[in-house]
């Protein structure tokens, strides 16, 4: 199993209640890692059933805390530019000082320049607004680079020389047709992630991005695996676990060298 030299390290990891961000947790925590999972309760999509958002990260936290590991929880709206210090914050004073950061949460909205109702998937579309554009760049660019940032100032401050950045990324540098804006939000966390490989790399913080292939955090459906079969650069449906583990690489002791990479998973 791989794992961070010895079990002192701590982790924020955001959107830690569902998906990606839960199967992060989970498998750092078995590796010896103190998790904080930062969650936001979203309300029901057009009064309907509740979605992934209604869990809670205290969820998680709880399961990791039964199996021996060492997590807590804290629910953060990214949006807001104060969140990245209280996170780093509640982390401190919860579980020690972070070293490892990963950037999993999403403001998603499907926003389109097309007069389209629906995706091939029958996903509703809406048009580009500045409210679409303000939610996902303030979680998936904003907030990614505040939190990086306050990693890097405490890290400096207490003379830290090891740390681990990850970040989650997609779309493609041609653009994402039918997601506008969170292609574009993740293209912008995508480059934060780059210079603070570049200009961290001085006080020991490595800094990556990964592309999960299509994940299966619920929305996948039978007509969405047939489209990955019939792909030509689509090759698996992942479960969470899998990103999990490449992430769970990205931040021990064994990818010291690897820094300043787009790892795209297939």
């Amino acid at each position: 199993m791989t794992r961070t030299s010895g079990t002192d390290h701590v982790a924020v990891v955001t959107g830690a209640n569902h998906g990606i961000g839960a199967a992060t947790a989970r498998t750092l925590a078995a590796r010896g890692v103190a998790v904080l999972c930062t969650y936001l309760r979203l309300p029901p999509a057009d009064g309907g059933e509740p979605g992934p958002g209604a869990a809670t990260g205290e969820a998680v936290a709880a399961e990791i805390r039964r199996a021996g590991g060492r997590a807590a929880a804290y629910e953060a709206d990214l949006a807001d530019s104060a969140t990245p210090r209280a996170v780093f914050d509640a982390a401190e004073e919860l579980l020690g000082p972070v070293d490892i950061l990963v950037n999993n949460a999403s403001g998603w909205v499907q926003d389109s320049f097309t007069p389209d109702p629906e995706d091939r998937f029958g996903r509703p579309l809406r048009p580009v607004t500045e409210d679409t554009w303000s939610r996902q760049f303030r979680v998936d660019a904003l907030a990614p680079a505040l939190l990086i940032g306050e990693l890097a100032r405490r890290h400096r401050e207490r003379g830290a020389r090891w740390g681990r950045i990850v970040g989650l990324t997609s779309g493609a540098e041609l653009g994402f047709p039918g997601e506008v804006s969170y292609g574009a939000a993740k293209a912008a966390q995508t480059h934060y992630t780059l210079s603070a490989a570049a200009e961290l790399a001085g006080i020991g913080i490595t800094a990556n991005v990964v592309h999960p292939p299509v994940t299966d955090t619920g929305w996948v459906t039978d007509e969405v695996r047939a489209f990955v079969a019939a792909s030509p650069t689509h090759f698996h449906v992942a479960e969470p676990s899998q990103v999990a583990d490449t992430i769970a690489f990205l931040v021990s002791e064994e990818a010291a060298m690897v820094s300043g990479n787009v790892l795209t998973l297939r």
